[in-house]
């Protein structure tokens, strides 16, 4: 009796030579719905599946391949007598081979606009049934879910005995591809860890992380480390994943690690509502600046530190023109992130041959209502909502000295309170209502960073505003903020020696608000 072998896929490349040479081997093919009438079109005998069941395909094919014609002929163990006996006694043919690849689902559900119903109508039911039912018995079936095995799986089959390595390696990709599968659906049915799930605490028991190979690195953070870019398959174009690249070098671990921080910071000023733009250096901004036009507002952040901006990441969110390229074209950067180029700056920025440009859709959010933030431990990772920056809303904040901000001052404010929640705590920033002048980061004590900020700032943070992402533990960062000649001063509070920093904050005249929010970013 030949060899019998079960075609069924949604992606047909390759499938009609593939099946000729099959044929040629000396195969059978049993085939459903589209993949048989190509199949006959070509002129390649095939026997279609009701016809191997004798129960035709209902439900607008949902139900087909689900009949114990097929799933015997693909679980029966070969080398056990009584499962011999069962398949004689029922009349079912071992099926020795399947190719089957699954309904596009992660590309359904990345669709603009695709409906809950046509989500649903990509999860496939029969194909993983007979893909998983094959790779565990693949000691006597072949499962192939890629096109791209057709030609080895040939120069195998054509050697008359397929090894049992390529045979288990095959098993593995398939459910591998399946448990990727099914976690697409997953989190599409969930939501992401949907917001009621986040907001009220009720985590899963499981959760797993999902991620297509995008981009083969050519190390990670250092030399001697191996690297790869994954994208999470229904990553918008808002993201960084999914950012068109226009020109330059491929984007290294750094570079990507960078550039997601850019975009996050920038988008984080999208309730401003005018231009801005953001340096960015070891994920941490070095300038941001605001204005009434791009240019103004990447001046403002580039004056802010001119000397760490050498060899960052601008992100702006306007177009770039001929001018502002020109301007940046004069400055040693890594990567260029906007929402488009005109022709004349892609003219312009295209004599640095080695500068990224990357246009990233900034009409969409960032963020998905629930979306998680993911970090690695050994022996495990932590889960967390997003940080998201919400709508700053200063008649919320509750002024704590004997003066109150100006209208000019919470304006300040408002701008350092959402720069700061995107640098490194310790974290202090120095800002005036347009720009920052100096930011500390990283730092392991609270005053230690605003001693950088206020040394970086200059003479300028004489009536500038300062913002901490946390409380202040001690007065000491009232006091060097005083000594600089700082105005206002935006901070969570919550430490019980608060009294000491207003006390201080009164002696000095300045005006403090507590938030009642904390913004660490490790």
């Amino acid at each position: 009796m030949a060899k019998l072998a079960l075609v069924s896929v949604y992606d047909k490349d390759g499938i009609v030579p593939f099946c000729q040479a099959l044929v040629d081997l000396g195969y059978d093919i049993l085939s459903t719905g589209g993949t048989a009438a190509l199949l006959e079109q070509s002129g390649i005998p095939v026997t279609p599946i009701d016809a191997h069941t004798g129960f035709p395909e209902i439900l607008d094919g949902r139900v087909k391949t689900l009949h114990p014609k097929v799933h015997g002929g693909l679980l029966a163990r070969r080398d056990v007598p009584d499962h011999v006996r069962q398949m004689e006694a029922h009349g079912i043919q071992a099926i020795d081979l399947v190719v089957v690849n699954l309904y596009p689902f992660a590309k359904t559900i990345a669709r603009e606009g695709v409906t809950d119903d046509e989500a649903i109508e990509m999860i496939d039911i029969g194909g993983p049934a007979m893909l998983r039912s094959a790779a565990k018995n693949h000691e006597f079936v072949l499962p192939v879910i890629d096109p791209k095995d057709y030609p080895r799986v040939l120069d195998a089959l054509r050697q008359g005995e397929v090894p049992r390595a390529l045979r288990r390696e095959l098993a593995a990709k398939v459910f591998r591809a399946i448990s990727h599968y099914d976690a697409l659906i997953a989190d599409y049915l969930a939501g992401q860890l949907d917001e009621r799930a986040t907001a009220e605490g009720e985590w899963p028991q499981v959760i797993r992380v999902t991620g297509v190979a995008k981009q083969d690195l050519r190390y990670g953070e250092n030399p001697h480390q191996r690297a790869q870019f994954y994208m999470e398959p229904n990553a918008t174009k808002a993201t960084i994943a999914r950012a068109e690249q226009l020109q330059g070098k491929e984007l290294s671990y750094n570079n990507i690690q960078d550039a997601d921080s850019a975009l996050q910071i920038l988008r984080a000023f999208d309730d401003f509502h005018e231009p801005v733009a953001v340096a960015v250096k070891h994920m941490n901004p070095c300038g941001i600046g605001r204005g009434e036009t791009l240019a103004q507002a990447f001046e403002r952040a580039y004056e802010a530190d001119p000397v760490s901006i050498f060899g960052g990441i601008v992100a702006l969110n306007r177009e770039v023109d001929k001018r502002l390229a020109e301007r940046l074209a004069g400055i040693f950067l890594e990567i260029i992130i906007a929402p488009s180029f005109t022709e004349e700056a892609r003219e312009v920025l295209a004599k640095k041959k080695n500068l990224r440009l990357l246009a990233v859709d900034m009409s969409q959010p960032l963020w998905r209502p629930g979306d998680v933030t993911f970090r690695r431990v050994t022996g495990g990772f932590l889960v967390q909502t997003v940080d998201l920056a919400a709508p700053i809303d200063v008649s919320r904040w509750r002024v704590v000295t004997r003066r109150a901000p100006t209208d000019a001052e919470y304006e300040a404010l408002r701008f350092a309170w959402r720069a700061v929640q995107f640098v490194k705590s310790n974290a202090i920033v120095v800002a005036e209502r347009d720009r920052t002048l100096g930011i500390g980061a990283g730092q392991m004590n609270r005053v230690g960073a605003a001693e950088i900020a206020l040394k970086q700032a200059g003479a300028r943070a004489k009536g500038a505003v300062l913002a901490s992402d946390a409380f202040f533990p001690m007065r000491d960062t009232v006091d060097a903020a005083a000594r600089a000649g700082i105005a206002a001063i935006v901070q969570p509070g919550g430490s019980i020696r608060d009294e000491d920093s207003i006390q201080a904050a009164n002696e000095a005249g300045i005006a403090m608000v507590f938030t009642g929010e904390r913004h660490f970013l490790h």
